[in-house]
């Protein structure tokens, strides 16, 4: 109970965080492509698509160090920890280094004959790249502190963070809006400068706070330790840079069959998915933590508890903001941008439903991570995330529409379902029936209950704006009651009722002290 306790805490503190930054980031993207206008914007989705890319990479890495910290801290070693981190910093700037050589040598070829770029934004394009390029380094760099931050479950930190990333984001979109230079090559510079400024504040604020990060490669180092994190990073990095190849190269296949203009699209779409995907997301960093420990410690059971449990309030989480959109796009993408590029609809809504499918895969994905046995499941989990953009190119290239990219990812991320369901399977011991039954069942049956209801305002109400306004208290409305009458289980149901009791009991209190 005390577990799932701290785990609300720190989801309430991320919630927050994301209720003060979707917003700015949605806002502040509307001015970027009124400043740069759709051409420049795609542009930059493409070329600069490599901030993007290297912060999922960043991420995924953060995740594979941050099991082992926690993992050790389940085991209460303090001294291991210090090791682990000595190991993970040598580890990353090695990778650093390994991962500006090959973006540089990747760049050559993209720049000159690959991308489908107007060759008077050529030199343009190249500067930006390079700024992107300069940011690696340092952000490969941070994996360590990111991790330390994690698994510490130190929410409040990441919360203003991100809070004063999105500030920033908006400061450079109001500067770019009024400035005289290159809006593109202004923008590109001020967001590897602003990824720059983020990672140095990470590095100083661990230092200081968490007597782990000390560096002091002479006395933690440790051959054994090291070779099993870097057999595990390793491996990690595979599945990591295969899926991160995969989201970058989408941009790259549309490119060279269609151009910028659908590029923007992608982008867009990209840019709705992202924030909608906050609350999970947002979970995912709460939980992963608990999940390692409980494993660290010996607690398979906890272990598969919280996973299953973080898998279905992640999915309900998700999906709860996207039914209004799916049903609503039009309006909402009308409503948001002054200019709206072709296929920009279709995008977005096949990739919210892609994004369902995975959601179910993901948190198992990181049991499988907590356990350590990953060699096997990331070689197959990369072929499979590399074989979408051949099968699109090819599609593509017996003339078939843009949108095929989306069907045909969606169609292997069901693949990659199964391969995750039997990986548990056999690695974590999880039931199959079970999880199809309590999870993938309940699912999307609540899902499809509150989408049939939801869309009904659609056929008897004319007025967009109403409609919108009903459409969302409709989905609101019976989407929870679904997922209470249908989705949880009776011991869930008592869960939620105590944290509404204690956070009920902590605000009274509150109000008492004033």
């Amino acid at each position: 109970m005390q577990a799932a306790h701290r785990v609300a805490k720190n989801t309430g503190i991320l919630y927050a965080r994301m209720a003060i930054t979707v917003f700015i980031s949605l806002y502040a993207t509307r001015l970027v492509l009124a400043a740069l206008g759709v051409a420049d914007f795609g542009l930059f989705n493409v070329v600069g698509g490599v901030i993007a890319m290297l912060g999922f990479l960043n991420g995924s890495m953060a995740v594979a160090t941050q099991r082992f910290m926690s993992y050790a801290q389940g085991e209460c070693d303090l001294e291991k920890i210090k090791r682990i981190f000595n190991m993970s910093t040598i580890l990353h700037a090695g990778i650093a280094v390994l991962m500006v050589l090959v973006l540089e040598i990747a760049g050559y070829f993209f720049l000159n004959g690959i991308l489908n770029i107007a060759p008077e934004r050529l030199e343009v394009a190249k500067i930006i790249y390079h700024f992107m390029v300069a940011s690696t380094f340092f952000t490969v760099l941070s994996v360590p502190y990111e991790a330390v931050i994690t698994s510490h479950e130190n929410m409040l930190f990441y919360a203003v963070l991100g809070i004063i990333e999105s500030i920033l984001k908006l400061v450079i979109a109001l500067y770019i809006t009024y400035s005289d230079l290159d809006h593109l090559m202004a923008y590109g510079f001020l967001m590897a400068a602003l990824s720059i400024f983020l990672l140095i504040l990470r590095r100083m604020y661990c230092h200081r706070f968490y007597v782990e990060c000390v560096l002091n490669f002479r006395k933690y180092y440790e051959k054994n330790l090291m070779k099993e994190i870097s057999s595990f990073a390793g491996w990690s990095l595979l599945g990591s840079a295969s899926s991160m190849i995969a989201n970058y190269g989408v941009g790259i296949v549309i490119n060279i069959f269609f151009g910028t203009v659908v590029n923007a699209a992608q982008g867009i779409a990209a840019q709705i998915s992202g924030q909608l995907g906050v609350f999970s997301v947002t979970l995912s960093k709460a939980l992963n933590p608990l999940i390692d420990k409980s494993e660290g410690a010996g607690n398979r059971a906890m272990m598969l508890k919280a996973t299953l449990g973080g898998t279905k309030i992640a999915f309900f989480l998700l999906s709860f903001l996207y039914i209004p959109f799916l049903i609503k796009m039009p309006y909402i993408l009308n409503l948001w941008l002054k200019d709206v590029p072709e296929f920009t609809i279709i995008f977005c809504r096949l990739l919210l439903i892609r994004n369902l499918i995975e959601q179910l895969y993901i948190p198992l994905t990181n049991a499988l991570g907590a356990v350590g046995n990953i060699k096997k499941f990331q070689i197959v989990i990369s072929v499979l995330f590399i074989t979408p953009i051949i099968v699109s190119y090819i599609l593509f290239s017996f003339g078939f529409p843009a949108y095929y990219l989306y069907l045909v990812f969606m169609f292997f991320s069901l693949l990659i379902l199964f391969v995750v369901i039997y990986f548990a399977k056999i690695n974590c011991g999880l039931q199959v029936v079970d999880f199809f039954k309590n999870i993938v069942f309940k699912c999307f049956l609540t899902f499809s209950l509150a989408l049939i209801v939801s869309i009904c305002p659609v056929f008897l109400i004319a007025h967009e704006f109403i409609q919108f306004v009903v459409v969302c208290m409709v989905s609101v409305i019976s989407y929870l009651a679904f997922i209470w009458l249908l989705a949880l289980t009776a011991e869930e149901r008592i869960l939620i009722i105590n944290l509404k009791t204690k956070m009920l009991f902590l605000v009274n209190n509150s109000f008492k002290r004033k």
